[in-house]
C-alpha cells in the first residue's frame, strides 16, 4: 500500500499512481510517473503544487507531450498534466488556456479571419502552453509574433502574475517561463492580424503539405531534436567544401538537419529510434524504441556535428528522468 498516493486522493480527488507515460507524449516513450494527476483549472493547478509541498514531493509540468524524452524508468515524483481549456474571442484577440492545442487554436483563428499561426498546424501535438514556455517556431516564424501577455503561476508564492510580451523574455527556443521553473503557464492572450479566412486556410494547406511531404509523419517523434544553430562558418576549407554554407551564413541559421545529414547519418538507426530519412534532425520511433536508443543517437549526433562543423548541438527536446 502506497501510503502517500492514499494522502494524496484526500487532497486531489482524481490523481493516479504508477501512470505509464509514453501513452501522453509524441514520442510513444517513458516508463510510469509515481504519481498523475490532470489540471484543469488554476484551482486544481494551486491544490497540486500545495501537495507537492506538503509531501516534499519532485514534480513535472507536462503540456501536450511534444518535445520531451521521458526516461524508460518514468518519473519518480508527480506528473501534473496541464489541461487547462477555453478559448475566448475579443476582437482580434484569442484568449486561451495553456492546455488548447495550436493545430486547434490556428483554425479557430482562421475561423474569424485572424492571422499568425498557419505555420503551426501540424506540430504533433503541441498546446500553447508548452509552445510558449520553449519559444516554439516554424518557417521563420516564432509563436511570440502573436502572444500579447502570459498568466502564469509562481509556485514558490502561489500567486498569479501577467507577463507582457517583453517580460517573456523570449530569445532562441527559450523563454522566462523555461529559465525559471517556478512559473508555470496557465493562460495567455493572443493578438492576430485580420485576413481573409479563404486565404488564411490555404497557408495553412500549404504548410501541412509541406510537412507531409519534408517531415517523418508516419513514426513518432517530439518534433525536431536540436536547435538550428544562430551561427556562421567562417572556415575556409568547410565553406569551399559546402558552398550552401554560405547561404546559411547570410541567412545567420545552420540547419541542425543539414549539419547531421553532411556527417553521414540520415538514416542512421539504433535499437528501433532512426534519425530520419525523411529529415534528419528528425529521430522517429519506428517500432518500440527506447529512450536509450534515443540517447545513443543524440550523443552520436552531437559528437559528428562537433568532430566535423566545431558547432556544439543544443538540444531542443527536453530530457525528463535522467
Amino acid at each position: 500500500m502506497d501510503k502517500i498516493l492514499e494522502k494524496l486522493k484526500q487532497e486531489l480527488p482524481g490523481v493516479e499512481g504508477n501512470v505509464v507515460l509514453k501513452n501522453y507524449t509524441t514520442y510513444k516513450i517513458g516508463g510510469p510517473a509515481k504519481y498523475f494527476f490532470v489540471v484543469k483549472t488554476t484551482e486544481d493547478l494551486i491544490k497540486a503544487i500545495k501537495a507537492v509541498k506538503q509531501f516534499k514531493l519532485p514534480y513535472f509540468i507536462l503540456g501536450g507531450g511534444s518535445n520531451l524524452l521521458i526516461s524508460d524508468k518514468g518519473f519518480k515524483g508527480i506528473v501534473i498534466k496541464i489541461d487547462i481549456l477555453g478559448v475566448e474571442l475579443a476582437g482580434t484577440k484569442l484568449i486561451v488556456g495553456a492546455g488548447e492545442k495550436l493545430a486547434k487554436l490556428s483554425y479557430c483563428a482562421a475561423d474569424v479571419g485572424l492571422s499568425g499561426l498557419e505555420w503551426s498546424t501540424g506540430i504533433p501535438g503541441a498546446a500553447i502552453g508548452g509552445s510558449i514556455y520553449g519559444h516554439a517556431q516554424g518557417f521563420g516564424t516564432k509563436i511570440s509574433s502573436v502572444v500579447e501577455s502570459v498568466w502564469a503561476l509562481d509556485s514558490h508564492n502561489l500567486k498569479l502574475k501577467n507577463y507582457t510580451n517583453k517580460e517573456c523574455q523570449f530569445s532562441l527556443k527559450n523563454s522566462i517561463f523555461k529559465k525559471n521553473k517556478k512559473l508555470i503557464i496557465v493562460s495567455a492572450v493572443l493578438n492576430f492580424k485580420k485576413d481573409d479566412p479563404e486565404e488564411i486556410k490555404k497557408k495553412i494547406k500549404e504548410f501541412l503539405d509541406y510537412r507531409r511531404l519534408h517531415h517523418p509523419i508516419k513514426f513518432p517523434s517530439p518534433g525536431s531534436t536540436f536547435v538550428n544553430p544562430e551561427k556562421k562558418i567562417t572556415n575556409k576549407k568547410l565553406l569551399e567544401k559546402y558552398p550552401e554554407l554560405k547561404d546559411f551564413n547570410e541567412k545567420g541559421i545552420i540547419p541542425a538537419g543539414y549539419l547531421i545529414a553532411k556527417c553521414g547519418l540520415t538514416g542512421k538507426k539504433i535499437g528501433n529510434a532512426q534519425i530520419s530519412e525523411k529529415h534528419s534532425n528528425f529521430i522517429s520511433n519506428v517500432g518500440g524504441a527506447k529512450a536509450k536508443d534515443v540517447l545513443a543517437l543524440i550523443k552520436l549526433a552531437k559528437e559528428k556535428v562537433k568532430k566535423n562543423f566545431g558547432i556544439l548541438l543544443e538540444l531542443e527536446v527536453q530530457l525528463v528522468g535522467m
